[in-house]
């Protein structure tokens, strides 16, 4: 029955508290005990007579939560009294209720904060568990006097002063009556509670602006809006009062007049009930944001001793005046001018408390209990003579917001947790443990962070130091923010106001944390449980062998000194020498020109070595990884200094690394660029199209080549996939301008030894040559990308083109997918050529390049000798041997065993053959392959047979897989042209997007495809806008934050949503270009022990523990051990998910797509599907934390739909709406 009855009880009060809003406060006069009660008097209402003690607290209970109940716990413990804790359903695994003796729940069914509003039911556990007294913390109940009466009626001490004190002070507007009646001054304000927002209109058109609302039955920030603007008042109102009523029960409001540019200044008190007051001195609270307080420090520093002196004897004088009883403190507005303020009473326990116990010694919650049961201040040692200061002490209060969005409240679980320490460090915490979990429905309080020290400048450097070691990963905490607060001079000085936040917006200019480690163990954990995330195209696995790295010959007339202890024999050893000098030196000393006249002189075979681009983009799709290029690079720049270049970047390269390797290749670029500097690099620029797969307005193509140089680029072989020569002047102007060296390529096809193929003869590639020449090339390039230049048509073009331009030096690129290659380039040279491309050896043959090998061994000792040695190739090729298996998973001879001659037919260039025949299987198409490639030729011809390299050769190669597919034939695409939906290439080509082709499109199959489609005259980009690259960098830093860099921009030009996709996999995952090749590709096994190097002199011990069971959420936690620490991070399943049902995200980019900006419940909802809203305008009014938060519109539109309900639970990020 007692049961029953206490359940009753529990739902009337909560019925109470959802109807109190808007109901008036009585006021009533007096404060002071009346004439002849005394002290243990019936009126006094449980006070006890300061001649009888009231005896030892045995058992206490805290009524609430988190760090502030574990606060007073420790101190009961100290006391030896046994401790009660009580928790929420949401608090079940909360540290405070295992920090108590006992604990018990409450507030089962009723929301999150109404559990611990819950008198009733906290009075029934008290009475049930033997508890002889109640401390009520700060916050939820700490201020209701009908709590605090409800706990003496109950025969059980109440912490803290007597009911109608705690009424009164906690009633503003009677506080303020009582200040006036003590003498003390106050602030300009309404005598009682606001009833309505025109009361409060009226107030504002009598005193002016600006006012400031204050809840009247609580503080810390809640319900305390500022309005400067007649048109805010009813918004702010209301708004204040809801926000009042969800944090203290009750939305009264009352109203101030502002006052401009103050410190917030406070007295701590305690008072026993023999009427005796101390102060412990003062607090400065002037740091706060949005009327909730920071940073606080004790004592207030510069504050003239009288004005210190005048405040706590008011402090006083206004605590005997109202019979104040317990711990409380006197707040205090203090203007430039030295004028001091009473704004009100807190009659509880402060948050920032521990920075007075700290600078005093005085234990204030001992000092509060040890006053409760009946000791006097004297009889505590707490006269106010005996009561000194030491030194300064800081708290800072640790919240879990995210400063870079507005504070926003963030939840989810702790992952990583490390603390600053140290003397002269206090941590309060409740939460500051891996694996807590941050909900959205209390205060966003992490840890109290209190610094002790000498002085004011001291405390500062101690907080400082002991915030940057702190690590917390997971949830987002203010830690930035409260770096730069510590940092700023003004707050060094000791010296800020309540508008030191606002007037100084470097503030909120963060350098956002690297969290590296644990990102890596979430992309560790994300592949470990949902697979590769890159696609992986064979069965092949990559190896488990490490590839050997072959030393640098030592010189043994080079040696440095091994370090030796004290009094040891100093001992030195042979030392690695400085890379040789090579033609990148004649390049950087004397420019382009003289470069290119060195190269002419030169005696003997020069070579391009294209291990580290074409090579792996014909061999193994283009994944050849950073990590293992940089690997090999210090060898390369040693053994291999007289190499004409090192083909390293550009082409295919720059996008896949953004899009399947998850690196910058920009990074890449300087990386090796850091490692060879010796040897010239050289890129490959697609003309007009820079290294993209379209056409670009030219401020890109220039922009794009004026970074390459930059970042370390030298040689730039620059072509066009159709020989289209203003596409390719678009790109040497680029290169010309930026100071790159200019290699000017002509795509070779056809077979100019063939007398029967005239499209493409000798006069043909003349003419383009002495185009190139006049147009400023440094260097001539025959591309011969299908390996089709055979020796004989090698002797006669190279002859031809050296008889015609005997100065300029000529440079032959080919693949060997037909064998050939080795012979082709030997002629080549013969005939004048003076560089030849080949590949280390085992990155060569089919569609890579000729043997490196080969090459040197074949001219060695001969006037060609390439100045190579052979050894040095077999090291290298070594090398590359081993790593080559770790790309299994790429590996073009799971599909292609060898070579084939038949290309000298199908013209399938070598960088698309291994990808054509890859797109087959995919397709279905593996037993057709064959088909594919006689189909290429018949689609080649379709397109009036034009040069095949990118992009011009996907378009052929696209054609002759729709063929197949589609069971065609040429006469059929032919006669049914206007009637079949050809792929998107093909269109764009006959369209003109890729420029024109020798001799013209073939009619009238060109319109019959085009079927009355916009044709482009002339250069495809000569009409694009020019691209405004600072608006891009603004969207760009807009959506991914100040770390976007200029080359990120420049990535962003040329592929928008690659870059995008990068930039957010990089934030979420982190540095994975530092993880091995094996383990970025496929993950580690559990158990498995790994090393990763994330910076020079930082590496991570790593080893897998075990992947969990799938949980209600869809996620598996994985386990990990961090260099000897448990972690672990929570990994949706992908794959188990796709039954479950999620609230949809909103869309990152999509500005219409309107998401969550923090967790929290839905309270209002102002539009509806179908409105017109326009930018900035609100729309949803969410809650979280006991904070109330708008969203507005982000643009202006018209709402499509809207995703929520009123009372919806969010979670960070959930779409709200769509405005369109």
């Amino acid at each position: 029955m007692l049961r029953l009855q206490t359940r009753a009880s529990q739902l009337r009060h909560v019925a109470g508290l959802q109807i109190s809003e808007g109901v008036g406060v009585l006021t009533r006069p007096g404060y002071k005990l009346p004439p002849g009660v005394c002290a243990n008097s019936t009126a006094s209402a449980g006070r006890v007579s300061p001649t009888k003690v009231a005896g030892n607290i045995e058992k206490l209970l805290v009524a609430n939560r988190g760090e502030i109940a574990i606060r007073v716990f420790r101190a009961c413990t100290e006391m030896n009294i046994r401790t009660v804790a009580i928790y929420s359903e949401q608090d079940k695994m909360h540290m405070h209720r295992q920090k108590a003796d006992e604990s018990y729940l409450i507030g089962r069914g009723l929301p999150p904060v109404a559990a611990y509003l819950n008198i009733p039911e906290i009075i029934q556990i008290a009475k049930e568990n033997g508890v002889d007294a109640i401390h009520p913390g700060y916050g939820f109940l700490s201020e209701r006097s009908d709590f605090a009466q409800s706990v003496i009626d109950a025969g059980i001490r109440f912490i803290g002063p007597p009911p109608e004190v705690v009424r009164k002070m906690g009633d503003k507007v009677e506080a303020r009556e009582a200040a006036i009646a003590a003498g003390v001054q106050v602030v300009p304000g309404t005598p009682g509670p606001v009833e309505s927002a025109e009361d409060a209109i009226e107030f504002c058109e009598t005193y002016g602006l600006p006012v400031i609302f204050k809840a009247a039955y609580g503080g810390g920030g809640r319900g305390m809006r500022v309005v400067r603007n007649m048109e805010d008042i009813k918004e702010n109102f209301y708004r204040a009062t809801s926000e009042a009523q969800s944090a203290f029960g009750n939305g009264s409001l009352f109203l101030e007049k502002f006052i401009e540019r103050p410190r917030h200044i406070e007295v701590q008190i305690l008072g026993d009930y023999d009427g005796n007051v101390v102060h412990l001195y003062e607090r400065d609270c002037s740091v706060q944001r949005r009327h909730q307080k920071v940073v606080e420090i004790a004592p207030a520093p510069q504050l003239p001793k009288q004005l210190q002196e005048s405040m706590t004897a008011d402090a006083i004088r206004l605590a005997k005046h109202v019979g104040y009883e317990n711990a409380g403190t006197v707040e205090f507005l203090v203007d430039n001018k030295g004028n001091y303020f009473f704004i009100e009473v807190n009659a509880r326990l402060q948050v920032e408390h521990t920075v007075t116990e700290n600078v005093t010694g005085v234990d204030l919650v001992q000092s509060q209990i040890k006053v409760a049961e009946g000791r006097t201040l004297k009889e505590i040692g707490l006269t106010q003579d005996n009561i000194k200061l030491h030194g300064c002490a800081i708290q800072c209060r640790m919240t879990t917001e995210d400063p870079a969005r507005g504070f926003q409240p963030d939840t989810g679980r702790i992952e990583v947790f490390r603390s600053g320490e140290g003397f002269g460090i206090r941590l309060d915490s409740a939460l500051g443990f891996a694996g807590a979990i941050i909900s959205p429905f209390y205060d966003s309080l992490l840890v109290k962070v209190i610094a002790h020290a000498t002085d004011h400048p001291a405390a500062c450097a101690k907080m400082l130091r002991t915030l940057k070691e702190f690590r917390i990963r997971g949830v987002k905490t203010n830690i930035p923010f409260l770096l730069n607060v510590l940092e700023h001079p003004q707050f060094l000085s000791g010296v800020v106001d309540t508008y030191f936040i606002d007037e100084n917006p470097q503030l909120f200019q963060f350098f956002p944390s690297q969290n590296r480690a644990q990102k890596l163990l979430h992309y560790l954990g994300e592949v470990m449980v949902n697979g590769p995330s890159t696609p992986l195209a064979t069965n092949l696995q990559p190896s488990d062998v490490i590839p050997s790295v072959p030393e640098i010959p030592l010189d043994t007339d080079l040696t440095e000194q091994v370090y030796a202890p004290p009094g040891e024999l100093q001992t030195s050893r042979p030392k690695i020498p400085e890379p040789p000098s090579g033609f990148r030196d004649v390049l950087i000393k004397e420019g382009p020109e003289a470069f290119a006249k060195k190269v002419r002189e030169n005696r003997g075979l020069l070579l391009m070595d294209t291990t580290f681009r074409d090579a792996h983009q014909s061999l193994l799709a283009t994944r050849v990884r950073t990590y293992d290029l940089k690997r090999i690079s210090p060898f390369v720049s040693h053994q291999f200094s007289n190499l004409y270049s090192l083909e390293n970047w550009g082409g295919a390269t720059f996008d896949v690394a953004l899009r399947f390797l998850h690196e910058c290749p920009w990074d890449r670029l300087t990386t090796l660029r850091k490692l060879i500097p010796n040897i010239p690099f050289q890129m490959l620029l697609r003309g007009a199209n820079a290294v993209g797969y379209t056409n670009y307005p030219d401020n890109v193509v220039h922009k794009f080549c004026e970074a390459a140089v930059k970042n370390g680029m030298d040689i730039f072989r620059i072509f066009d996939s159709l020989n289209y020569v203003p596409n390719i002047i678009v790109g040497m102007d680029a290169v010309g301008n930026a100071g790159g060296v200019i290699e000017a390529a002509i795509s070779y096809t056809g077979d100019v030894s063939d007398p029967l193929r005239t499209k493409y003869n000798l006069e043909y590639y003349e003419n383009l040559a002495e185009q190139l020449v006049k147009a400023g090339a440094h260097i001539l390039c025959i591309k011969d990308m299908s390996g089709i230049l055979k020796p004989k048509a090698a002797t006669l073009l190279i002859g031809s083109l050296r008889d015609k331009f005997p100065d300029i030096p000529i440079h032959v690129h080919t693949h060997d997918t037909a064998g050939a290659g080795v012979a082709a380039m030997l002629a080549a040279y013969e005939a004048g050529a003076d560089v030849v491309d080949v590949a280390c050896d085992s990155m060569s043959g089919m569609t890579s390049q000729p043997s490196m090998g080969a090459v040197v061994a074949a001219v060695e000792k001969t006037e060609a000798d390439t100045g190579i040695k052979l050894d040095d190739v077999t090291s290298y090729s070594a090398y590359w041997e081993q790593t080559r298996n770790l790309y299994g998973p790429f590996e073009c001879a799971v599909t292609m065993k060898s070579g084939n001659a038949d290309t000298y037919r199908n013209e399938i260039p070598g960088g698309q053959y291994t990808n054509l025949q890859f797109q087959a299987f995919s397709l279905g198409l593996a037993d057709q392959f064959e088909e594919v490639k006689k189909m290429y030729v018949e689609a080649n011809k379709l397109m009036g047979d034009i040069p095949k390299v990118t992009p011009s050769s996907k378009v052929v190669g696209d054609m002759a897989q729709f063929m197949v597919q589609n069971k065609l034939n040429a006469a059929m695409v032919e006669e049914r042209a206007d009637e079949l939906s050809f792929p998107a290439s093909v269109i764009e080509y006959f369209q003109g997007y890729l420029g024109e082709p020798p001799g013209g499109y073939p009619e009238p199959l060109r319109t019959k495809i085009l079927q009355g489609k916009d044709k482009i005259i002339g250069r495809p980009g000569e009409s694009l806008p020019a691209l405004n690259f600072d608006k891009l960098r603004e969207d760009l830093i807009e959506e991914h934050g100040k770390t976007v860099r200029e080359v990120d921009v420049i990535s962003a030009a040329l592929y928008p949503k690659v870059t995008a996709d990068y930039l957010n996999f990089k934030e979420e995952f982190g540095p994975v270009h530092s993880l091995d090749t094996k383990l970025f590709l496929v993950g580690p096994k559990v158990a498995y022990e790994f090393e990763v190097e994330i910076e020079k002199g930082k590496t991570l011990s790593i080893k897998t523990l075990a992947i969990g069971d799938l949980d209600k959420d869809g996620k598996r936690e994985v386990f990990f051990e961090l260099n000897g620490q448990l972690r672990s991070v929570f990994i949706t399943d992908k794959e188990a998910t796709k039954e479950m049902h999620f609230h949809p995200k909103a869309l990152k980019g999509v500005h219409g797509s309107v998401g969550a900006p923090m967790p929290g419940t839905v309270i209002e909802i102002k539009v509806k599907p179908g409105d017109k809203v326009e930018k900035g305008q609100p729309v949803i009014v969410l809650s979280a934390m006991k904070m109330e938060m708008v969203v507005n519109a982000p643009v202006s539109g018209t709402v499509k739909n809207i995703i929520v309900e009123k009372d919806m639970k969010l979670e960070g990020d959930d779409l709200l709406m769509d405005i369109e």
